[in-house]
């Protein structure tokens, strides 16, 4: 156990040393000068390099969207087809095809599927790998045309969409993640352009193993918080995740550039106490949230302490070779920042271990978030806070010397309600839904935190589940998807609208609410957990606290 809290050190001095460093590194690469690679590149692609307004540069992540949807649900559909399929996989079902693509497309990576029994090596590679890098990229980029409205004045332009896409894919998100893959092939993890491989076991017997581009895969799907697993049971899976130190590289991977970005934003609005305190408080609510969790898995098991057992923690679902306080750390980590890659399973955490991390995403996994998504969620937040403390204080609210307005305050309205909303309303209509219910394998209060789960994870973009929650049904499949879009665009479109129409406004001066320091962290803070919190409150006593009265009855 001391060398798991070990490990958790290391990790949160690492991630305090290396943020701001990539941080930097990424501001540099997206304000560069446009070289004549990108414009060659772009050119011939049939794009330009002039810098988009707000409508240009929206209708270009739509259409990328809705073509990604398209192309990935055709190779799916089709994998039968499809060269590249060895083991002879069918073609998905086309509610699973279309939940399975909104969910690659949108970089939440729900998985209704087991990746290694229904999926090709094509389809995986072609297919989910592609599409783990693009959907990354779209966020970071949205992110950086955010930053520039808050940080510009007197323009309506927020950069071009596909200079930032070409520039996050190409300089940032591909050279990490091949240097990352190399690590875990030297660890271990498969890298062949092999299905499969016929092995004989400790025992004697014969088996066959499957194989593939695990390693590439792995990379990117932690590095750009994507979560989805190249094997069903994801990062607890041996092949996937062989040791301690693959362990430690990937879950540090999921965190790294969605903090990061928090220094990137403070380049480009030049208020570096203000992005070093939005980075305490957020690594603030990661320890916290950490410490809490981890109290609750090593604690006393109260179901085993009748069964005279030396070791009563929760080992129950958590990796063996790990232990509850690293696959704690991880289940943390993957829903702080929207990834969905586990390194156990969740549902079997303790009670209110598993109330933490389900807590975590309620709150819009904004600690820190997606790569791009994370940081433009906390925006929504902190002109709230502002807004709050202005109507306290009897001033008119500004944020970097822009006034925030009733159009501000309408798109910022708009994407709180996205959360609430998105996961109450579909989880009722599914709830509803003559059938549904087959789906829960737990029923009572444990199956209540099941069901939110997973639609909290859409909403959220997250794409972690409760194992025992089988959503591969047209009706989950449908609303699973719909949710994943609502949020994926409910908060990105209000936040770049927002961006869009401060960037066209000149910076005033006055005496406005201080930026920096332990009141707006705390004031920051205390308006996430009140309002991001208590939409939630009536649900959570149904499912994890109702639970856990009963379980101490």
């Amino acid at each position: 156990m001391d060398g798991s809290f070990m490990a958790i050190g290391l990790y949160l001095v690492l991630l305090i040393v290396l943020a701001p460093l990539v941080g930097r590194y990424m501001f540099y690469i997206f304000e560069r000068n446009t070289d004549a690679f990108e414009v060659r590149w772009l050119t011939r692609s049939g794009f330009d390099c002039q810098e988009q307004g707000i409508r240009e540069y929206l209708k270009a992540i739509v259409a990328l969207t809705i073509l990604g949807i398209l192309l990935l649900m055709i190779i799916l559909m089709g994998q039968t087809y499809l060269p590249g399929n060895p083991l002879h996989y069918k073609g998905l079902s086309w509610d699973l095809a279309f939940n399975t693509a909104v969910s690659f497309v949108s970089n939440t990576n729900w998985q209704s599927y087991s990746g290694e029994l229904q999926l090709s090596p094509l389809s995986q590679t072609v297919g989910l790998a592609v599409q783990n890098f693009i959907s990354a990229a779209v966020g970071m980029a949205a992110a950086i045309a955010v930053f520039r409205g808050i940080a510009n004045q007197n323009t309506h332009k927020l950069g071009n969409f596909w200079v930032d896409l070409t520039r996050g894919v190409l300089f940032i998100l591909l050279p990490i993640a091949c240097i990352l893959a190399l690590v875990l092939v030297s660890q271990g993890v498969p890298q062949t352009l092999a299905a499969s491989q016929d092995v004989t076991l400790l025992s004697g017997i014969k088996s066959l193993v499957h194989v593939g581009d695990v390693a590439s895969q792995v990379a990117i799907k932690q590095l750009g918080s994507n979560g989805g697993g190249f094997y069903g049971t994801n990062s607890s899976y041996p092949l996937e995740n062989p040791t301690q130190l693959s362990n430690f590289l990937e879950c540090f991977s999921i965190i790294l550039l969605p903090a990061s970005m928090i220094f990137t934003f403070g380049h480009y609005i030049r208020n570096y106490k203000h992005t070093r305190t939005l980075f305490i408080t957020m690594t603030a609510f990661l320890v916290v949230w950490l410490l809490t969790t981890v109290g609750f898995q090593i604690e006393k098991d109260p179901s085993l302490l009748g069964l005279g057992l030396v070791d009563t923690q929760h080992w129950f679902g958590t990796e063996s070779r790990f232990g509850p306080a690293l696959t704690a750390l991880w289940g943390v980590v993957t829903t702080a920042t929207s990834s969905g890659s586990v390194n156990g399973m969740l549902d079997s955490m303790s009670i209110l271990g598993g109330m933490m991390v389900l807590t975590n995403m309620l709150l819009g996994s904004l600690d820190f978030g997606g790569v791009g998504a994370g940081i433009y969620g906390l925006l929504v937040y902190i002109l709230l806070t502002i807004f709050i403390a202005g109507l306290m204080s009897g001033r008119t609210p500004d944020y970097l010397g822009k006034r925030i307005g009733a159009y501000e305050i309408k798109w910022m309205i708009v994407a709180m309600l996205v959360m609430p909303l998105g996961v109450l309303l579909l989880s009722t209509i599914a709830w509803s839904w003559p059938g549904s219910h087959t789906a829960m394998f737990n029923h009572g209060a444990h199956g209540i935190t099941e069901w939110l789960y997973a639609y909290t994870s859409a909403v959220g973009d997250n794409g972690s589940a409760f194992g025992g929650f089988a959503a591969d049904m047209p009706i989950h499949n449908i609303l699973l998807a719909i949710g994943m879009l609502i949020g994926r665009f409910g908060i990105m479109i209000p936040m770049l609208l927002i961006a869009a129409n401060m960037a066209q406004k000149p910076k005033v001066t006055g005496v406005e609410l201080p930026l920096s320091g332990p009141l707006f962290g705390g004031l920051l803070s205390s308006v996430i957990i009140l309002v991001g919190g208590l939409s939630f409150l009536p649900v959570l006593v149904l499912g994890p606290v109702a639970e856990f009265l009963m379980m101490h009855a």
